[in-house]
């Protein structure tokens, strides 16, 4: 797999994961995370079309980790 698929393959993951989240009651607090988090779901795409899969990959791992923490309050993981 190279660097591109893996980043799609991320992006993947992350949309089926923020439709999890999505499902579930948060806080205020914790929509700002989810967000955040969308924010640099977006930016991987803007990375990715300005091809530096660097910064994408970095985009999309930060989104995921942001989302995780969500998801782990809510005993998701």
């Amino acid at each position: 797999m190279d660097e591109i698929e893996r980043i799609k393959k991320d992006m993947e993951l992350f949309t089926k994961n923020i439709k999890e989240v999505e499902s579930i009651k948060i806080s205020a607090g914790e929509d700002n995370i989810i967000h955040m988090a969308r924010n640099y779901a977006q930016d991987t795409n803007y990375y990715l079309e300005n091809q530096d899969n660097y910064t994408a990959f970095g985009c999309i791992t930060y989104a995921h980790g942001l989302l995780d923490a969500v998801r782990l309050l809510h005993h998701l993981i």
